[in-house]
């Protein structure tokens, strides 16, 4: 099924069953990862994410194409998600100073500090060697080493990466998505991203032979 975010709306509001069948599909693995972020377990998360869905059939007569669908959605798991990360005793509102572990040092060293492609890295991983039995293994065992990495990282700097670095959702929509501004977004991605990299080091550098 291929449609355009304007048609897609659109059949979403006519009540179209199939195209919201597949929406479910498409978003409910994304939705339960970042409800993960703010409740402490898988299954409190999985509620999130159905009640997520509820607001969508409720609420999408009402929305006005302002932001992307995917913002909106986002938007609205992030409510969701907040009420019961706080009933939870999980969610921290957000704040470079929410937690003493976000103190750490940026390490700037790492990253592109001005332009366009601020953020980014100056010197990125290694390219590695495609299509060998070792490298299929490593890939497995990194893989795992990612996922750990991030389920690790602070609640708030969690949410960023994995809307920015995992959903590819821009830093303007985080922004709007998570009520945060442009430097709390910029300084809490630099620091996952710092910390995931350093967790990944044993894959991604030294001598790929």
């Amino acid at each position: 099924m291929k449609l355009d975010e304007p048609g897609l709306v659109q059949a979403l509001q006519a009540g179209d069953e199939q195209v919201f069948a597949a929406v479910m599909d498409w978003y409910s693995g994304s939705l339960l990862r970042l409800a993960l972020s703010f409740v402490p377990s898988r299954a409190v998360a999985e509620e999130v994410v159905q009640e997520t869905w509820m607001g969508v059939f409720e609420g999408i007569h009402r929305f006005e194409s302002r932001s992307s669908f995917k913002t909106w959605l986002f938007r609205i798991l992030t409510n969701r998600a907040k009420t019961r990360g706080i009933r939870e005793n999980r969610y921290e509102p957000f704040g470079l100073s929410a937690s003493s572990d976000e103190g750490l040092s940026l390490e700037d060293s790492l990253f592109i500090s001005e332009g366009s492609r601020m953020g980014h890295w100056k010197d990125p991983p290694n390219a590695w060697e495609p299509d060998t039995p070792e490298r299929a293994l490593l890939s497995k065992e990194c893989r795992v080493a990612i996922e750990t990495a991030i389920e690790n990282l602070p609640a708030t700097q969690r949410q960023v990466m994995t809307l920015r670095d995992i959903e590819g959702v821009s830093s303007e929509e985080i922004c709007n998505i998570l009520g945060i501004s442009e430097t709390n977004q910029r300084v809490l991605l630099h620091r996952a991203r710092t910390k995931v990299r350093r967790e990944l080091s044993p894959y991604v550098e030294g001598d790929n032979t």
